[in-house]
């Protein structure tokens, strides 16, 4: 394990990040809920299925839902990364493009902006793409 610590550190950075990225997705997601249903729902079982009605708790429902379309591919990509090297830096740079453009997705997202969320979106598929690419070069 130790001949590969040296060069895992930047992926292992890239998935802390992408972490914090989840758990402030699901807080955010949760916080918007929680302020429209209460706290009782919260706390409860929610077995009403009640789902919160305004469109800013529902953006930030779907944002949350689309990041975790993608993370799994992105978390499988980025230990490939760490643990068979990425000689080109491509799989390096693909990474921090796909964590920048879920990190500019969220703002885009709520605020309601088409086409613009749509290309960011794209972007960060592009980015597991490059990563991809990474690990064949």
């Amino acid at each position: 394990m130790d001949t590969i610590a040296p060069h895992a550190t930047p992926y292992m950075a890239l998935l802390v990040l992408s972490v914090v990225l989840l758990v402030f997705q699901i807080m955010l997601q949760g916080f918007l809920a929680t302020r429209e249903l209460g706290s009782k729902w919260n706390a409860g079982p929610r077995d009403e299925s009640l789902k919160p009605k305004s469109v800013l708790a529902g953006r930030a429902e779907r944002a949350s839902a689309n990041l975790r379309e993608t993370y799994p591919a992105f978390v499988g990509l980025v230990l490939a990364l760490a643990f068979y090297s990425d000689v080109s830096g491509w799989g390096l740079l693909g990474g921090w493009l796909w964590l920048l453009c879920r990190l500019a997705y969220i703002p885009l997202y709520l605020a309601g902006i088409p086409y613009i969320r749509s290309l960011v979106w794209m972007g960060s598929l592009l980015g597991l793409l490059v990563m991809i690419v990474g690990l064949l070069v």
